[in-house]
């Protein structure tokens, strides 16, 4: 009797222990547990969706374990628990409704339920309407970056829920953004759709692009009568237009068994070749089958003794095209939502050649910053002193191997870069005067011999930084702060490091023409300039100024090679990358002049950017054209440049 009353109290114990296990949470699990265990990709969707819109404050737990692989099933009994490792042989099993441990089981008493890649998708796009509104942003916008990237008909209800109670702006803007993308595709209702599209009609994003373009889109189709009034109609076509080609209005009728399919030349021989009888098919030999005319011959007397699908002739074809009506339909049931969705895409086409138009005068302008800042020393050497300097590159290159040189010992990248520009000048500046100095003085107004020494002083530059550095390319990291780009919308962006040069570019044009214009040794480099002998006999030392300038040009080459380095390559071959530019923009602007160079920068920048803009993948070949038609119009027609030389020198 006592062994009676224990086994009645230990089986009413398993009772009650296997009742509270079994609370809401767990009855859906068992409910769907043959499709859990089974784990298939084609059948789980029933079993997610049950958890996720059962309305319990655990289902959201349920599923984030499930879809790290921690979700476990007791062989005992079926039932299923959060699964906590104790070592490789003992897992600790956790009630999902009550969230208490029901013990500790070998691991062979337990199955691991594993869903595959496919399962934790669609696991991760059932999270997504609690992720919605969790607490943490950062969870609230991965939920967004499903959604879009599985833009769901189902994600749309629980996305408008959540936008009220949204606290930050940004999390915001985008989930009502997202929202209208879904309203687009997925709405129920003709006049929200239409709301949604023309509320994106000045997006210029690829993805409301992507959105509107399939309510655009068409299918032909052909009708025996008149056309259902219940579709949606684009146009209507005329079989052998432009539109709709004889052949495809024929083949779109055999196609929807509207006509009989055309018999072809392959057809015509297998029948022949089946039909042989005696040697002979449809009452010709086969040894005259060898011609276009005998098969067909042979083809129709198969054809009227019915055991060979008829020959379609012309005739038959045109008749069949005249007695059917063909049209292209929209895929989108609802007409006033393909006229908002045309009529956006033909907004945001105009939006977007007018910012493509924006984005590509923004390159040309920090392309045109770019040769200026390059060429302004050269407007010093050359425009003002009349040197032929074919080795301005080379001071364009020590100039960013110097940038290299500091960031070696300073490796904060902002501090070496304020370091690295007036120390790029001093390096620069003095290795001027000293070429001026040694070589350049010695030959003033000989231009083919200046010609020669400095391209021969340019390659040996270029061999002594290859002796130095390598040839292996040089970083010169950018600070963190010119990191990224300014994007304005979709299509136009510019990157910091540009802006940076445009701002440097401005920068240098306000100290030369201050120099020029406000310090002793401009005015003496313009009289000397103007009139090197009365220069002189005013008591200004003509040799001084000439060297000074030339320092100054040099200088200036190498805070431009700084600033080119920061996005260009940094190898020996750097300078020789910009000297045809450097000279081209200072002869298209005017000899002598800076804001001829600042215009000259600017024409070969739009010029440069327009041609590649007509032949986008070939920039050298759009160099090439640039340079010839410079060679034409300035060198040719008006060599003189945009701004002429005025004064005494214009007759030089």
């Amino acid at each position: 009797m006592k062994q009676f009353l224990l086994a009645a109290h230990m089986l009413l114990v398993s009772t009650v222990a296997t009742l509270a296990e079994t609370g809401p949470v767990q009855a859906i699990l068992q409910e769907q547990g043959d499709l859990i265990v089974k784990s298939s990709r084609k059948t789980i969707g029933p079993a997610i969706e049950a958890v996720a819109t059962s309305g319990l404050p655990e289902a959201q737990a349920v599923l984030q374990a499930w879809q790290v692989k921690n979700i476990w099933m007791r062989k005992s009994d079926g039932l299923f628990f959060l699964g906590e490792r104790i070592d490789s042989k003992t897992y600790r099993l956790i009630d999902f409704d009550s969230g208490d441990t029901v013990g500790e089981y070998p691991k062979r008493a337990l199955k691991n339920i594993k869903p595959n890649s496919g399962i934790r998708a669609l696991i991760g796009t059932a999270l997504v309407q609690f992720q919605l509104l969790d607490p943490d942003p950062d969870r609230r916008m991965e939920a967004l970056d499903a959604i879009e990237r599985a833009p769901d008909a189902s994600l749309l209800a629980p996305l408008r829920n959540s936008i009220d109670g949204e606290g930050d702006a940004g999390i915001r803007a985008r989930k009502m953004r997202i929202e209208r993308l879904l309203t687009i595709a997925h709405g129920t209702g003709v006049d929200e759709r239409v709301a949604a599209i023309e509320g994106m009609s000045t997006d210029l994003g690829v993805d409301v692009r992507a959105a509107l373009n399939p309510l655009t889109r068409t299918r032909v189709m052909a009708f025996a009568g008149e056309i259902p009034d219940e579709l949606n109609v684009a146009r209507r076509l005329s079989p052998g237009s432009d539109d709709l080609p004889r052949e495809e209005a024929y083949a779109l009728l055999v196609a929807t068994d509207l006509a009989p399919a055309l018999v072809g030349r392959d057809a015509i021989r297998e029948a022949l070749v089946a039909g042989l009888e005696d040697n002979a098919a449809g009452g010709v030999q086969a040894g005259e089958l060898g011609t276009d005319e005998a098969r067909m011959r042979a083809y129709g007397m198969l054809a009227k003794a019915g055991t060979v699908p008829a020959l379609v002739t012309d005739a038959e074809i045109d008749a069949a095209l005249d007695a059917h009506v063909f049209a292209a339909v929209y895929a989108e049931t609802s007409p006033a939502v393909t006229a908002a969705a045309e009529s956006a895409l033909a907004r945001i086409a105009n939006r977007v050649g007018l910012s493509q138009g924006a984005d590509l005068a923004l390159d040309a302008l920090s392309l045109a910053s770019i040769y200026f800042l390059a060429a302004i020393g050269l407007a010093i050497t050359f425009g003002v002193m009349g040197v032929i300097n074919m080795a301005h590159g080379e001071f364009i290159m020590m100039g960013a191997y110097t940038g290299y040189v500091v960031q070696q010992f300073i490796p904060h990248h902002a501090v070496s870069i304020l370091v690295a520009v007036p120390l790029a000048f001093a390096v620069t500046f003095c290795a001027g005067v000293a070429m001026e100095r040694l070589v350049i003085r010695w030959l003033y107004n000989r231009p083919l011999e200046t010609l020669l020494a400095t391209f021969g002083i340019s390659i040996a530059l270029q061999q002594l930084a290859k002796n130095i550095f390598g040839t292996q390319a040089r970083p010169l990291t950018s600070p963190s702060w010119l990191d990224g780009a300014w994007v304005i919308n979709d299509v136009i962006s510019i990157s910091h490091i540009r802006i940076a040069i445009f701002v440097l570019a401005l920068i240098f044009l306000g100290i030369f023409l201050f120099i020029m214009h406000r310090t002793r040794l401009g005015l003496e480099t313009r009289a000397v300039t103007q009139n090197r002998r009365m220069a002189a006999a005013m008591g200004i030392d003509p040799d001084r100024v000439n060297m000074l300038t030339f320092g100054l040009g040099s200088g200036i080459a190498g805070i431009a090679g700084v600033a080119i380095g920061l996005y260009a390559k940094v190898t020996s071959d750097l300078g020789a990358d910009y000297i045809v530019q450097s000279f081209m923009t200072v002869v298209v602007g005017g000899v002598g002049n800076i804001w001829g160079t600042l215009l000259g920068a600017t024409g070969i920048g739009f010029l440069q950017k327009g041609i590649e803009w007509f032949n986008p993948s070939n920039t050298l070949a759009a160099q090439t054209y640039m340079i010839i038609f410079i060679i034409v119009v300035f060198i040719q027609l008006r060599p003189q440049g945009i701004i002429p030389l005025k004064g005494r020198a214009a007759g030089d």
